[in-house]
């Protein structure tokens, strides 16, 4: 399974009911951050979640409503005597931005790699699943990030008597492993079924649309896209701060054929973003507001 909240739901400044853009996944014992604005870390404690185990933490860009509550969160990692390393991703510059934050977090018990994004799309493979970003369109470089999980098709018991394969290389089989046996090489191809779906999980802020984020986001069991504003006379002001509209998040996931959006990244003057919901699931039915600390959990179909 694979869990998502929704740390933080506001943009540009935090409110006392709405701290700014955050979003945490756990997958298989793994954590990934994606952005990490003013008040993460108290959603995460409100929400009973650990910032210890975080694996990864992507940012989307280097405004300071995304990345401004990092160092304070690097502090608590460590006051939790954590030592593993901790993979930073984000746009290039990222390494300098990092540093200067670091300077009122200068001593860390653990490592940090920072891994810059340069190309307009790259995947980046993990023990399970892989983070797959892509450009999107802001003010600054900005990418949005899909969180894919693939499933291997299902275990073929008749295959493996027919092919005379021995019990005791099932499990590797199944694992997807190469296995050289004395008479012959066994690859997983020959006990498998077709792959069946898997999980994805695609969220952006801080841009217009664009085909990339259709692209990557098609099929997604969760689409998590910001919507600046609801009120339809704000379109002009989305346009020229490279922002979106909850309408405009809704044509995204029609077209991209999502299993179900959320939208986020509120501007502090959207006070109750639900009034505008009803017009939005006439584009896209599926179409949710969110609060800080929304949840769920996506479990594969079969």
């Amino acid at each position: 399974m694979l869990d998502i909240c929704l740390l933080g739901t506001g943009g540009m400044m935090p409110l006392p009911y709405r701290w700014l853009t955050s979003m945490m996944a756990r997958y298989n014992g793994q954590s990934i951050l994606i952005d990490c604005g003013e008040g993460t870390q108290i959603a995460m404690k409100e929400k009973g979640w650990s910032p210890k185990p975080i694996d990864v933490i992507c940012f989307t860009h280097f405004h300071a409503d995304h990345i401004s509550g990092l160092p304070g969160m690097l502090l608590t990692m460590g006051n939790a005597e954590r030592t593993e390393p901790l993979l930073l991703v984000g746009p290039k510059g990222l390494a300098k931005v990092v540093a200067s934050l670091r300077i009122i977090a200068p001593e860390l018990p653990f490592a940090i790699d920072c891994l810059e994004l340069s190309e307009s799309e790259h995947i980046i493979h993990f023990d399970g699943f892989r983070i797959e970003a892509f450009k999107v369109n802001h003010n600054v470089p900005c990418y949005g990030y899909s969180i894919a999980i693939d499933r291997i098709g299902k275990f073929q018991v008749d295959r493996a008597v027919a092919l005379g394969i021995e019990k005791k290389y099932w499990n590797r089989l199944q694992r997807g492993e190469t296995i050289e046996t004395e008479n012959m090489t066994l690859v997983p191809e020959m006990v498998l079924g077709e792959a069946r779906k898997g999980l994805k999980v695609t969220y952006c802020t801080d841009t217009r649309p664009t085909e990339s984020i259709v692209r990557h986001a098609e099929n997604a069991d969760l689409f998590i896209c910001e919507g600046m504003y609801g009120e339809p006379d704000k379109l002009a002001k989305a346009r020229e701060n490279k922002h979106m509209t909850f309408y405009e998040a809704a044509e995204l996931a029609k077209r991209a054929e999502v299993r179900r959006l959320w939208l986020t990244h509120y501007s502090p003057s959207l006070n109750r973003p639900d009034e505008f919901l009803p017009a939005v699931r006439k584009i896209f039915g599926e179409a949710e507001t969110c609060r800080d600390g929304k949840t769920i959990e996506l479990v594969f179909d079969e």
